[in-house]
């Protein structure tokens, strides 16, 4: 650089001397792979917005209280007794409150004939 300014046509005419090239490196292929490359992630993007707008919802239903107490019968007698003291508390809390007491004593405990009877009532 030099201590004094630059006339204006100087500057203008050092600026002319830029040239960028014609032609990007790798030319008409480097430029279409670009292309396909940018479409394939639109595409993407968009298959995906699609894709989650399409799909819906799956809404299990919950067994009926009939359909639970039927398939009961296949299991063994402690895991049926079991079970049945769960849809009890879940379906008549008050009833296994007059129930629990009978839980656990030695002598008189709670029959699985009383206890089914107890959850046909709620069917």
């Amino acid at each position: 650089m030099t201590d004094r300014a630059m006339s204006e046509q100087a500057m203008l005419d050092s600026l002319l001397d830029i040239h960028l090239p014609e032609v990007a490196a790798g030319g008409a292929l480097a430029e279409a792979a670009a292309v396909v490359a940018v479409a394939a992630c639109a595409a993407l993007v968009i298959a995906g917005v699609l894709r989650l707008l399409s799909v819906r919802q799956r809404r299990e239903v919950p067994p009926s209280l009939a359909e639970e107490v039927a398939a009961l019968s296949a299991n063994a007698i402690p895991d049926r007794r079991s079970a049945l003291l769960h849809i009890l508390r879940t379906h008549a809390p008050e009833r296994y409150a007059t129930l629990r007491g009978r839980l656990y004593r030695p002598d008189a405990g709670l029959e699985m004939a009383a206890l089914e009877a107890e959850v046909a009532r709620l069917v």
